[in-house]
Protein backbone atom coordinates (compact mmCIF):
# COMPACT_ATOMS: atom_id res chain seq x y z
CA UNK A 1 0.00 0.00 0.00
CA UNK A 2 1.22 3.48 -0.77
CA UNK A 3 1.43 5.92 2.04
CA UNK A 4 -0.69 9.03 1.32
CA UNK A 5 -1.80 7.38 -1.91
CA UNK A 6 -1.20 9.65 -4.89
CA UNK A 7 -2.57 7.50 -7.71
CA UNK A 8 -5.67 9.51 -8.64
CA UNK A 9 -3.67 12.71 -9.07
CA UNK A 10 -1.71 11.26 -11.99
CA UNK A 11 -4.79 9.58 -13.46
CA UNK A 12 -6.61 12.93 -13.38
CA UNK A 13 -3.79 14.66 -15.26
CA UNK A 14 -3.53 11.84 -17.79
CA UNK A 15 -7.25 11.93 -18.48
CA UNK A 16 -7.25 15.71 -18.83
CA UNK A 17 -4.29 15.81 -21.23
CA UNK A 18 -5.12 12.82 -23.43
CA UNK A 19 -8.90 13.02 -23.53
CA UNK A 20 -9.52 16.75 -23.20
CA UNK A 21 -11.70 16.95 -26.32
CA UNK A 22 -13.08 13.43 -26.40
CA UNK A 23 -16.34 11.82 -25.43
CA UNK A 24 -14.46 9.77 -22.84
CA UNK A 25 -13.80 12.82 -20.69
CA UNK A 26 -17.53 13.44 -20.37
CA UNK A 27 -17.72 10.35 -18.16
CA UNK A 28 -15.46 12.16 -15.69
CA UNK A 29 -17.42 15.41 -15.47
CA UNK A 30 -19.77 16.20 -12.60
CA UNK A 31 -23.33 16.85 -13.76
CA UNK A 32 -23.71 19.62 -11.16
CA UNK A 33 -20.92 21.92 -12.38
CA UNK A 34 -19.26 20.23 -15.38
CA UNK A 35 -15.94 19.92 -13.55
CA UNK A 36 -13.58 16.94 -13.69
CA UNK A 37 -14.76 14.46 -11.04
CA UNK A 38 -13.81 10.84 -10.33
CA UNK A 39 -16.76 9.88 -8.15
CA UNK A 40 -17.60 7.37 -10.90
CA UNK A 41 -14.50 5.31 -10.09
CA UNK A 42 -15.15 5.21 -6.37
CA UNK A 43 -18.82 4.34 -6.82
CA UNK A 44 -19.18 2.23 -9.97
CA UNK A 45 -15.79 1.04 -11.23
CA UNK A 46 -15.52 -2.65 -12.14
CA UNK A 47 -12.11 -4.05 -13.00
CA UNK A 48 -8.53 -2.90 -12.39
CA UNK A 49 -7.45 0.72 -12.77
CA UNK A 50 -3.75 0.99 -13.81
CA UNK A 51 -2.03 4.10 -12.50
CA UNK A 52 1.35 5.82 -12.18
CA UNK A 53 2.17 7.85 -9.07
CA UNK A 54 5.06 10.18 -8.17
CA UNK A 55 7.18 9.44 -5.10
CA UNK A 56 8.25 12.68 -3.41
CA UNK A 57 9.73 11.59 -0.06
CA UNK A 58 12.97 13.61 0.37
CA UNK A 59 14.66 10.77 2.28
CA UNK A 60 14.76 8.59 -0.87
CA UNK A 61 14.51 11.18 -3.64
CA UNK A 62 12.06 11.56 -6.49
CA UNK A 63 10.69 8.48 -8.19
CA UNK A 64 7.56 6.77 -9.41
CA UNK A 65 5.27 3.94 -8.43
CA UNK A 66 3.09 1.80 -10.70
CA UNK A 67 -0.02 0.19 -9.27
CA UNK A 68 -3.19 -1.63 -10.15
CA UNK A 69 -6.17 -0.64 -8.00
CA UNK A 70 -9.53 -2.29 -7.69
CA UNK A 71 -12.34 -0.29 -6.06
CA UNK A 72 -15.08 -2.42 -4.50
CA UNK A 73 -18.21 -0.27 -4.44
CA UNK A 74 -20.92 -0.51 -1.79
CA UNK A 75 -24.65 0.02 -1.88
CA UNK A 76 -26.04 3.39 -0.82
CA UNK A 77 -27.04 3.86 2.82
CA UNK A 78 -30.72 4.19 3.68
CA UNK A 79 -30.31 7.98 3.76
CA UNK A 80 -28.92 7.88 0.17
CA UNK A 81 -25.36 8.67 1.26
CA UNK A 82 -22.48 6.66 -0.20
CA UNK A 83 -20.40 4.17 1.73
CA UNK A 84 -16.61 4.28 1.51
CA UNK A 85 -15.42 1.69 -1.04
CA UNK A 86 -12.90 -1.04 -0.27
CA UNK A 87 -9.62 -0.82 -2.19
CA UNK A 88 -7.36 -3.72 -3.23
CA UNK A 89 -3.96 -2.95 -4.77
CA UNK A 90 -0.73 -4.28 -6.21
CA UNK A 91 2.16 -1.83 -6.51
CA UNK A 92 5.86 -1.37 -7.17
CA UNK A 93 8.12 1.66 -7.19
CA UNK A 94 11.64 3.00 -7.77
CA UNK A 95 13.41 6.25 -6.79
CA UNK A 96 16.49 8.14 -7.91
CA UNK A 97 18.67 6.90 -5.03
CA UNK A 98 18.10 3.22 -5.95
CA UNK A 99 15.26 2.53 -3.52
CA UNK A 100 12.62 0.08 -4.78
CA UNK A 101 9.65 -1.87 -3.44
CA UNK A 102 6.87 -4.27 -4.45
CA UNK A 103 3.78 -5.21 -2.52
CA UNK A 104 0.04 -5.46 -2.25
CA UNK A 105 -2.68 -4.58 0.18
CA UNK A 106 -6.35 -4.33 1.00
CA UNK A 107 -8.27 -1.64 2.89
CA UNK A 108 -11.80 -2.55 3.91
CA UNK A 109 -14.72 -0.68 5.51
CA UNK A 110 -17.15 -3.44 6.43
CA UNK A 111 -20.56 -3.79 8.10
CA UNK A 112 -21.51 -0.19 7.32
CA UNK A 113 -18.15 1.04 8.68
CA UNK A 114 -18.44 -0.89 11.95
CA UNK A 115 -15.37 -2.97 11.08
CA UNK A 116 -12.23 -1.52 9.46
CA UNK A 117 -9.53 -3.78 8.05
CA UNK A 118 -6.03 -3.29 6.65
CA UNK A 119 -3.78 -5.98 5.25
CA UNK A 120 -0.44 -5.67 3.46
CA UNK A 121 2.47 -7.76 2.26
CA UNK A 122 5.60 -6.47 0.56
CA UNK A 123 9.34 -6.34 0.10
CA UNK A 124 11.55 -3.26 -0.07
CA UNK A 125 15.17 -2.33 -0.74
CA UNK A 126 15.63 1.17 0.68
CA UNK A 127 18.63 3.51 0.80
CA UNK A 128 18.54 5.97 3.70
CA UNK A 129 20.80 8.15 5.86
CA UNK A 130 21.36 7.60 9.57
CA UNK A 131 21.92 10.75 11.62
CA UNK A 132 23.48 10.32 15.03
CA UNK A 133 21.42 11.84 17.86
CA UNK A 134 22.60 14.58 20.19
CA UNK A 135 24.89 13.19 22.88
CA UNK A 136 26.36 10.52 20.59
CA UNK A 137 30.02 9.61 20.99
CA UNK A 138 30.50 10.90 17.43
CA UNK A 139 28.06 13.82 17.21
CA UNK A 140 26.81 15.62 14.11
CA UNK A 141 27.79 12.84 11.70
CA UNK A 142 25.66 10.90 9.24
CA UNK A 143 26.12 7.58 7.49
CA UNK A 144 24.35 6.14 4.45
CA UNK A 145 22.89 2.67 4.77
CA UNK A 146 20.78 0.16 2.89
CA UNK A 147 17.89 -1.67 4.51
CA UNK A 148 16.05 -4.57 2.92
CA UNK A 149 13.01 -6.10 4.45
CA UNK A 150 9.89 -8.21 4.18
CA UNK A 151 6.60 -7.01 5.70
CA UNK A 152 3.39 -8.84 6.56
CA UNK A 153 0.62 -6.89 8.33
CA UNK A 154 -2.91 -7.62 9.48
CA UNK A 155 -5.00 -5.01 11.32
CA UNK A 156 -8.65 -4.71 12.31
CA UNK A 157 -10.58 -2.22 14.45
CA UNK A 158 -14.21 -2.47 15.51
CA UNK A 159 -16.65 0.32 16.30
CA UNK A 160 -18.13 0.07 19.81
CA UNK A 161 -21.87 -0.22 19.14
CA UNK A 162 -22.93 2.97 17.29
CA UNK A 163 -20.42 5.25 18.99
CA UNK A 164 -17.35 6.99 17.57
CA UNK A 165 -14.99 4.78 19.60
CA UNK A 166 -12.97 1.94 18.02
CA UNK A 167 -10.86 -0.82 19.54
CA UNK A 168 -8.76 -3.39 17.76
CA UNK A 169 -5.41 -4.94 17.18
CA UNK A 170 -2.62 -5.55 14.70
CA UNK A 171 -0.10 -8.28 13.95
CA UNK A 172 3.09 -7.33 12.11
CA UNK A 173 5.98 -9.52 10.96
CA UNK A 174 9.18 -8.15 9.39
CA UNK A 175 12.58 -9.52 8.49
CA UNK A 176 15.22 -6.80 8.16
CA UNK A 177 18.81 -6.71 6.85
CA UNK A 178 20.94 -3.55 7.24
CA UNK A 179 24.21 -2.75 5.44
CA UNK A 180 26.09 0.52 5.81
CA UNK A 181 27.46 1.58 2.44
CA UNK A 182 31.01 2.21 3.65
CA UNK A 183 33.12 1.51 6.70
CA UNK A 184 31.38 3.45 9.43
CA UNK A 185 32.04 4.19 13.07
CA UNK A 186 28.84 3.08 14.79
CA UNK A 187 29.42 3.01 18.54
CA UNK A 188 25.78 3.91 19.23
CA UNK A 189 24.25 1.03 17.21
CA UNK A 190 23.95 -2.56 18.39
CA UNK A 191 25.40 -4.88 15.69
CA UNK A 192 22.48 -7.22 16.38
CA UNK A 193 20.24 -4.62 14.69
CA UNK A 194 21.77 -5.49 11.30
CA UNK A 195 19.72 -8.67 10.81
CA UNK A 196 16.51 -9.22 12.73
CA UNK A 197 13.15 -10.89 12.77
CA UNK A 198 10.49 -8.66 14.35
CA UNK A 199 7.14 -10.18 15.24
CA UNK A 200 4.61 -8.47 17.44
CA UNK A 201 1.09 -7.50 18.39
CA UNK A 202 -0.54 -4.11 18.85
CA UNK A 203 -3.47 -2.87 20.90
CA UNK A 204 -5.31 0.02 19.20
CA UNK A 205 -7.85 2.46 20.63
CA UNK A 206 -9.37 5.35 18.68
CA UNK A 207 -12.01 8.03 18.76
CA UNK A 208 -13.12 9.45 15.40
CA UNK A 209 -16.05 11.64 14.42
CA UNK A 210 -14.80 12.97 11.07
CA UNK A 211 -17.42 14.07 8.59
CA UNK A 212 -15.27 12.43 5.90
CA UNK A 213 -12.62 9.72 6.27
CA UNK A 214 -10.54 10.93 3.29
CA UNK A 215 -10.60 14.76 3.45
CA UNK A 216 -12.28 15.78 6.70
CA UNK A 217 -13.38 19.37 7.25
CA UNK A 218 -14.97 18.85 10.67
CA UNK A 219 -14.37 16.54 13.61
CA UNK A 220 -11.41 14.92 15.30
CA UNK A 221 -9.47 11.68 15.53
CA UNK A 222 -7.57 10.59 18.65
CA UNK A 223 -5.37 7.50 18.39
CA UNK A 224 -3.49 5.61 21.10
CA UNK A 225 -1.76 2.31 20.45
CA UNK A 226 1.04 0.16 21.79
CA UNK A 227 3.16 -2.14 19.59
CA UNK A 228 5.06 -4.94 21.30
CA UNK A 229 7.44 -7.31 19.55
CA UNK A 230 7.80 -10.57 21.46
CA UNK A 231 10.33 -13.37 21.37
CA UNK A 232 7.56 -15.89 22.04
CA UNK A 233 6.03 -14.84 18.69
CA UNK A 234 9.30 -15.25 16.77
CA UNK A 235 10.92 -11.85 17.32
CA UNK A 236 14.67 -11.84 17.92
CA UNK A 237 14.13 -9.63 20.96
CA UNK A 238 11.44 -7.82 22.91
CA UNK A 239 10.88 -4.14 22.07
CA UNK A 240 7.98 -1.82 21.41
CA UNK A 241 6.62 1.65 20.71
CA UNK A 242 3.88 3.71 22.32
CA UNK A 243 2.06 5.82 19.71
CA UNK A 244 -0.27 8.79 20.15
CA UNK A 245 -1.69 11.34 17.74
CA UNK A 246 -4.66 13.64 17.63
CA UNK A 247 -6.01 15.59 14.65
CA UNK A 248 -8.91 18.01 14.57
CA UNK A 249 -10.65 20.19 11.99
CA UNK A 250 -12.79 23.24 12.83
CA UNK A 251 -14.82 25.21 10.25
CA UNK A 252 -14.21 28.88 11.13
CA UNK A 253 -16.75 29.92 8.49
CA UNK A 254 -18.02 28.65 5.12
CA UNK A 255 -14.62 29.06 3.45
CA UNK A 256 -11.99 28.67 6.19
CA UNK A 257 -11.11 25.31 7.80
CA UNK A 258 -8.56 25.24 10.64
CA UNK A 259 -6.72 21.98 11.30
CA UNK A 260 -4.43 20.98 14.16
CA UNK A 261 -2.27 17.90 14.85
CA UNK A 262 -0.33 16.76 17.92
CA UNK A 263 1.71 13.55 17.93
CA UNK A 264 4.18 11.70 20.10
CA UNK A 265 5.95 8.35 20.00
CA UNK A 266 8.11 6.59 22.57
CA UNK A 267 10.43 3.60 22.19
CA UNK A 268 10.40 0.88 24.83
CA UNK A 269 12.83 -1.94 25.42
CA UNK A 270 15.83 -2.59 23.15
CA UNK A 271 14.46 -0.87 20.04
CA UNK A 272 16.56 -1.24 16.83
CA UNK A 273 17.91 2.05 15.50
CA UNK A 274 15.81 2.01 12.32
CA UNK A 275 12.57 1.62 14.32
CA UNK A 276 13.13 4.49 16.75
CA UNK A 277 10.61 7.33 16.53
CA UNK A 278 11.39 10.24 14.23
CA UNK A 279 9.81 13.63 13.63
CA UNK A 280 7.18 13.45 10.87
CA UNK A 281 6.69 16.87 9.28
CA UNK A 282 6.44 17.86 5.63
CA UNK A 283 9.82 19.20 4.51
CA UNK A 284 11.82 16.95 6.86
CA UNK A 285 13.19 13.63 5.49
CA UNK A 286 12.16 10.42 7.20
CA UNK A 287 14.56 9.41 10.03
CA UNK A 288 16.35 12.79 9.92
CA UNK A 289 15.56 13.56 13.58
CA UNK A 290 15.26 10.42 15.70
CA UNK A 291 14.97 9.90 19.42
CA UNK A 292 13.68 7.65 22.16
CA UNK A 293 10.72 10.03 22.38
CA UNK A 294 9.41 12.51 19.80
CA UNK A 295 6.79 15.26 20.13
CA UNK A 296 5.23 17.21 17.26
CA UNK A 297 2.69 20.02 16.84
CA UNK A 298 1.42 21.15 13.42
CA UNK A 299 -1.37 23.32 12.05
CA UNK A 300 -2.95 23.42 8.59
CA UNK A 301 -5.22 26.24 7.43
CA UNK A 302 -7.38 25.68 4.33
CA UNK A 303 -9.36 28.33 2.47
CA UNK A 304 -11.92 27.38 -0.19
CA UNK A 305 -11.68 29.65 -3.22
CA UNK A 306 -14.50 27.89 -5.11
CA UNK A 307 -16.53 24.72 -4.62
CA UNK A 308 -13.62 22.81 -6.23
CA UNK A 309 -10.38 24.69 -5.53
CA UNK A 310 -8.73 25.49 -2.20
CA UNK A 311 -5.41 26.83 -0.97
CA UNK A 312 -3.65 25.61 2.17
CA UNK A 313 -0.88 26.86 4.44
CA UNK A 314 0.81 24.81 7.17
CA UNK A 315 3.57 24.90 9.74
CA UNK A 316 4.78 22.98 12.76
CA UNK A 317 7.53 22.23 15.25
CA UNK A 318 8.97 19.03 16.68
CA UNK A 319 11.53 17.86 19.20
CA UNK A 320 13.31 14.67 20.22
CA UNK A 321 14.32 13.34 23.63
CA UNK A 322 16.94 10.67 24.32
CA UNK A 323 17.63 8.71 27.48
CA UNK A 324 21.39 9.23 27.02
CA UNK A 325 20.69 12.95 27.65
CA UNK A 326 18.33 12.26 30.56
CA UNK A 327 15.40 13.03 28.24
CA UNK A 328 16.29 16.70 27.94
CA UNK A 329 14.78 18.49 24.94
CA UNK A 330 17.20 18.46 22.02
CA UNK A 331 17.26 20.49 18.80
CA UNK A 332 13.89 22.06 17.99
CA UNK A 333 12.99 21.63 14.30
CA UNK A 334 10.30 23.29 12.21
CA UNK A 335 8.48 23.21 8.91
CA UNK A 336 6.38 25.63 6.87
CA UNK A 337 4.75 25.58 3.46
CA UNK A 338 1.67 25.81 1.34
CA UNK A 339 -0.20 24.23 -1.52
CA UNK A 340 -3.54 23.67 -3.20
CA UNK A 341 -6.39 21.16 -3.18
CA UNK A 342 -8.92 20.10 -5.82
CA UNK A 343 -12.24 18.38 -5.03
CA UNK A 344 -11.64 15.17 -6.97
CA UNK A 345 -14.74 13.17 -5.98
CA UNK A 346 -17.57 15.42 -4.82
CA UNK A 347 -19.97 12.77 -3.53
CA UNK A 348 -17.25 11.49 -1.18
CA UNK A 349 -15.75 14.91 -0.33
CA UNK A 350 -12.39 13.59 -1.55
CA UNK A 351 -9.64 16.13 -2.37
CA UNK A 352 -6.19 15.89 -3.91
CA UNK A 353 -3.41 18.42 -4.34
CA UNK A 354 0.21 19.45 -4.12
CA UNK A 355 2.25 20.86 -1.20
CA UNK A 356 5.63 22.62 -1.17
CA UNK A 357 7.33 22.50 2.23
CA UNK A 358 10.48 23.91 3.78
CA UNK A 359 12.29 22.27 6.69
CA UNK A 360 15.48 23.26 8.53
CA UNK A 361 17.72 22.04 5.68
CA UNK A 362 15.83 21.88 2.41
CA UNK A 363 12.66 22.16 0.34
CA UNK A 364 10.37 19.23 -0.53
CA UNK A 365 7.34 18.65 -2.74
CA UNK A 366 4.45 16.32 -1.83
CA UNK A 367 1.50 15.02 -3.83
CA UNK A 368 -1.43 14.72 -1.41
CA UNK A 369 -4.40 12.39 -1.74
CA UNK A 370 -7.07 12.97 0.87
CA UNK A 371 -5.73 14.51 4.06
CA UNK A 372 -1.99 15.08 4.44
CA UNK A 373 -2.47 13.60 7.93
CA UNK A 374 -4.12 10.41 6.64
CA UNK A 375 -2.82 7.30 8.46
Amino acid sequence: MLKNSQFLFIFFLFSFITNGNSQILKKYRDSTDGAIDLSHFLKDLNGVLPIVSPITEPAVGFGAAVAGLYFIAKEENKDKTYQTPDIASLAGGYTENGTWFVGGGYVGFWKNDHLRYRGAIGYGDVNLTYYRPEGSLIPKKSEEFNITGFLFLQQATMRIKNSNFFVGGKYQLTHVNVNFLKDAELPDIDPKDFEMWNSGLSLITEFENYNNVFSPTKGMRIHLSYDQNLEILGSDRDWGTLNFFGTSFFPINKTWIAGFRVASRAATGDTPFYAKPYIELRGIPAMRYQGDITATIETEQLVNLTSRWSVVGFGGIGNTYNKRNDYKAEELVWNAGGGFRYMLARIFGLKMGLDVARGPEDWAVYVVFGSSWLK
